[in-house]
């Protein structure tokens, strides 16, 4: 067991999780992971073998028929699998968004109908804030939903859907001004639909279409892509929750987790990396002796290993605050921030070891190097975080003169 990043306080169960998910990562994505995402190839077997262990079910109820567990024994278990493929834990992360929106948010119906099946795997989530020309700025959203009966109708494009493709439940935030006057704040008239749709690509149910996957510098293998609503109509009892214009607070309470997803993942990336750098600096030789022998590799070894050692405890302390119950944006926010930063940082210091044959695709770091500016960007960018962070620190640290 590898010195860095270990998690005090785990219980037995935990521990056997975190055990049975790092084997099947060390013997069942490693070894595959460079070809398949060379490839650019859905990782089906891999995905098959999650379902398996019942990673699916990971944080769904016992009474649904999943595990149960907390946000900490999940943000592990992603931590593990970025480690050995990142775009493996987003197949998973945008799964759990929907299931713990389904579970905090959903109707009575909605859990029964949902919720079993996606702890077994066979139904499969996705979800989409973003759109086109809005970036970050989620009040912005101009897809919308028109009451018509017993109906909505939507219309609309949405971007940036990670298991668009693959997934058949799509959580999706769109404005409904139903029963919210002229003039109402901007994030209150805004509703998510559960969407059920086959997997697959161009028109997948009548009124919506999945073009086709995003080609991308990195993260692949996973399906990212876009999502156009034209006259789709869903039915009120698929409104999440059954009332509009609570949308935006439970695709927040949603991104809070998927913060710390983020930031697991950042440390899991990291963690490979610096495995990958302190590996290779006592495999080469030069001036008579291994690198890792020149106190300059060594100063980066040292570096390294500080941050995998910080981004971890940060995404750790995130996630014990969100499973007691406690609100947690500003620690996710942190958590996000400084691992995907790290992570940025590791990796480049790794891929500098590696010198020229970091560069060659032969390497696995020169895939890492292509995957960690995405966590950059994900769930809110860099920038975004720090304005959270700000803002609350403003909130608890109140000057009163």
């Amino acid at each position: 067991m590898a010195r860095l990043a270990q998690t005090a306080g785990l219980t037995d169960v935990q521990q056997e999780i975190l055990s049975t998910v790092r084997d099947f990562v060390d013997k069942e994505i490693i070894p595959v992971a460079t070809e398949l995402e060379h490839r650019d190839e859905y990782p089906q077997a891999i995905v098959d073998g999650l379902k398996e262990l019942g990673l699916f079910g990971l944080m769904i109820p016992e009474e649904y028929g999943g595990l149960g567990e907390s946000l900490l024994t999940y943000a592990l278990c992603v931590e593990e699998i970025a480690r050995g493929w990142m775009s493996v834990s987003g197949i998973i992360n945008t799964h759990f968004i929907v299931a713990y929106m389904l579970k905090q948010h959903g109707t009575q119906e909605q859990k029964d109908h949902f919720l079993p099946r996606m702890a077994a795997g066979d139904i499969r989530g996705a979800f989409s804030m973003s759109e086109p020309g809005l970036g970050s700025d989620v009040s912005a959203i101009t897809s919308k939903a028109v009451k018509d009966g017993d109906e909505y109708v939507l219309n609309g494009q949405k971007m940036w859907l990670t298991n668009g493709g693959t997934s058949s439940l799509v959580a999706v935030l769109v404005r409904s001004d139903e029963g919210h006057p002229e003039g109402t704040a901007p994030h209150k008239s805004m509703t998510t639909f559960l969407i059920e749709k086959e997997p697959g690509f161009g028109e997948v149910r009548p009124g919506l279409t999945i073009p086709g996957k995003i080609d991308k510098m990195g993260y692949k293998g996973v399906d990212t892509t876009e999502l156009i609503m034209d006259g789709l109509r869903v039915p009120a009892d698929r409104v999440l929750g059954g009332v509009t214009g609570r949308g935006f607070y439970q695709m927040m309470d949603g991104v809070e987790v998927g913060r710390v997803n983020v930031a697991a993942r950042g440390c899991g990336v990291a963690q490979r990396a610096f495995e990958l750098g302190v590996q290779y600096a006592q495999q080469r030789h030069t001036f008579g002796k291994p690198i890792a022998q020149h106190q300059a590799i060594q100063f980066k070894l040292a570096e390294m290993a500080t941050k995998v050692e910080a981004a971890h405890a940060m995404m750790v302390n995130a996630a014990r605050k969100k499973d007691s119950g406690e609100r947690n944006d500003l620690e996710a926010g942190m958590a996000k921030y400084l691992a995907s930063e790290y992570c940025k940082e590791v990796v480049e210091d790794s891929f500098r070891i590696h010198g020229g044959y970091g560069f060659s695709k032969e390497y696995e770091i020169e895939r890492l190097y292509r995957e960690a500016p995405m966590l950059l960007i994900g769930e809110g960018t860099a920038e975004i975080q720090k304005m959270i962070i700000g803002r609350r620190l403003l909130e608890e640290y109140r000057f009163q003169g």
